[in-house]
């Protein structure tokens, strides 16, 4: 356990966070439970520089959780395409359209209905309900968890169901009942600027003289990293069909990686892409031109991609998958649509490239 009650913890967190903490972030600017939410969302592991423009942009299109749920799904992923982690946007929508539907567009004033919403899980509800209803409620983010293994050198990596319930337990005890709104700000605060993953400023930590890990010169160690696992790699070939300024493309499902992006037609070999491609475009004098290939990491796997460009001339349009979710764009439509980052940046590139 720590050297440290509560109580004092509490002062000594608040006291730095009143000299020491961030107060210009654009999220921190008129509170509401909506706009707190959508950085939550936005802050999952993704760093605060990166999240900055997007937060912006997303919140010019998107004001209030009312303009939120009325906007079409393609709006909104297009306001989130380069964030990753696509489930995270079409969450954000369905759970907009909740709050407008179930709960008259004001946000639940409870932990437990908050986390009932889609894409809300326990921390989130917990920051939302504190930062902008003052109701306390701990929280357990990726900084939090850093500030309280380091605090406790607690043992284990916190994905793990005992350390996960351990820490749990330490964060609702140092909660506290009174301007729990800046106590939360300030633990992702301490997390994001002293106590970082890499050479933390443990000299000028206002928790410096109890923290265990320091004591043990251990703080490098905490918090213990998940078990490492081989990334499975795999590949696909995208197809860039073109004609004049058009090109095909479709929308990816719901679920799995990309969900419900316009991407690129994908085949798991280049012989299928030519397979599908003769027997639906014919014979009509086209050539593949084979791009350079590139990786693109996910959390869970390598993919590398296999750009394959194609121009068809001004021939009468083949049926090539054509379909409700395969669809013909020209080079105006592109701009608006939702795409991934690297699909985007490839379909960039091939539109610069075009005649």
């Amino acid at each position: 356990m720590s050297l440290i009650q509560p109580k004092h913890f509490q002062k000594r967190i608040l006291d730095w966070f009143d000299r020491h903490g961030r107060t210009h972030l654009p999220w921190q600017q008129d509170i509401t439970p909506y706009r707190v939410w959508v950085s939550e969302i936005m802050l999952q592991q993704t760093q605060v520089n990166t999240v900055i423009p997007y937060y912006e942009r997303f919140m010019l299109r998107f004001p209030t959780v009312e303009a939120l749920a009325s906007a079409p799904e393609d709006d909104v992923l297009q306001h989130w395409a380069g964030l990753g982690y696509y489930a995270r946007a079409r969450n954000l929508h369905k759970a907009a359209k909740q709050v407008v539907s179930e709960h008259g567009g004001e946000f639940p004033r409870s932990v437990e209905a908050l986390a009932e919403l889609p894409g809300i899980g326990r921390s989130t509800a917990g920051a939302i309900a504190s930062i902008s209803m003052d109701i306390p409620a701990p929280i357990l983010d990726g900084n939090v968890k850093r500030v309280l293994t380091r605090l406790h050198a607690v043992e284990g990596w916190p994905g793990l169901p005992k350390v996960s319930d351990e820490l749990w337990q330490i964060a609702e005890r140092y909660t506290p009942a009174k301007r729990t709104g800046a106590y939360t700000q300030a633990m992702m605060d301490l997390g994001a600027t002293l106590c970082t993953r890499s050479k933390p400023a443990c000299a000028i930590c206002p928790l410096t003289d109890v923290c265990q890990a320091r004591a043990q010169g251990r703080q490098g160690e905490f918090p213990h990293s998940k078990p490492k696992k081989d990334m499975p790699e795999k590949a696909t070939w995208m197809l860039m069909l073109q004609q004049g300024d058009s090109l095909l493309l479709y929308k990816r499902p719901q679920t799995g990686i990309w969900g419900g992006l316009w991407s690129l037609p994908e085949f798991p070999t280049p012989e299928a892409l030519e397979s599908r491609l003769t027997l639906d475009a014919g014979d009509a004098g086209w050539e593949l031109e084979p791009w350079l290939p590139f990786r693109h990491t996910f959390s869970h796997y390598h993919l590398d991609i296999h750009p394959v460009r194609v121009r068809l001339g001004k021939k009468r349009r083949p049926r090539i998958m054509e379909g409700a979710d395969q669809v013909w764009y020209n080079r105006a439509q592109i701009q608006d649509l939702g795409l991934a980052a690297p699909v985007k940046k490839l379909i960039d590139q091939l539109l610069q490239e075009s005649p």
